[in-house]
């Protein structure tokens, strides 16, 4: 026996040369939704599948065997029941309604714009025929919808980058504050009358007297009376930079 345990969906990312290559396996969608089955391939080859639990093969899927061979799956036709709008009164109205009454039943059901295909089932078909809906017997391989929460889907990937920017939201805002004055109608229990002694003592130290310019920078200069004792160099202003600011 040949074993599986790999699976790739729809063959992505296979060579279309490999694709047509490899064997091929029909089954259909009883075996399809088990992750475990046997089967034999286009080239007589018994085939043991062992996927992981959950696992449901779709028609196109290619299935990896253990000596790195390629089986791809094809969907087998089975007896199924398709269901249409009555041609002569009916609308596409009725496929919804139908699928809705179906869907409360949890019915395997496969989606097309123009009919609703499921296995086959007696008490289900006088139920649609009721519902002025046509009901035909047929074979065909039956893909039915795996659900919205289904691992994996039909493996369509869409590719939709929707880009929006969701903005955090914003705190909200704080409430406005009361004002109280005449006639605000609020007993507020407290005497508005405060005594406020505020002292200012900011601790800043200028090194001047506040209120009072300070006094101009000697300037040494030949002439100025000085016994510096020293020789007269050029008139240099020495003026010192704490002086220069202004009170405050």
């Amino acid at each position: 026996m040949l074993t599986v345990q790999k699976l790739i969906p729809r063959g992505q990312g296979l060579a279309a040369v490999l694709l047509k290559r490899a064997a091929t396996v029909e089954l259909d969608w009883d075996v399809r939704q088990k992750s475990r089955f046997d089967a034999t391939d286009s080239q007589g080859r018994h085939v043991g599948v062992f996927l992981a639990r959950g696992t449901v093969v779709r028609g196109g899927d290619v299935l990896v065997a253990e000596d790195g061979s390629l089986i791809r799956v094809l969907a087998a036709p089975q007896p199924v029941l398709e269901v249409r709008p009555c041609a002569e009164h009916g609308t596409p109205f009725d496929l919804v309604r139908a699928a809705y009454h179906l869907g409360n039943r949890h019915v395997a059901l496969a989606l097309a714009c123009d009919r609703l295909t499921l296995e086959p089932d007696h008490v289900l078909a006088d139920m649609l025929r009721q519902m002025h809906l046509t009901v035909t017997a047929t074979q065909a391989p039956f893909e039915p919808e795996g659900g919205a929460y289904a691992a994996g889907g039909h493996g369509h990937d869409h590719g939709h980058d929707h880009g929006h920017g969701h903005a955090a939201p914003r705190a909200p805002a704080a409430d406005t504050p009361h004002v109280h004055g005449p006639g605000c109608g609020h007993d507020h229990g407290h005497d508005h009358d405060h005594d406020h002694d505020h002292d200012h003592d900011h601790g800043h130290h200028h090194g001047h007297a506040h209120g009072q310019a300070p006094a101009p920078a000697h300037v040494h200069g030949p002439g100025c009376g000085h016994d510096h004792g020293h020789a007269a160099a050029p008139a240099v202003a020495t003026v010192s930079l704490q002086s220069l600011r202004k009170p405050r």
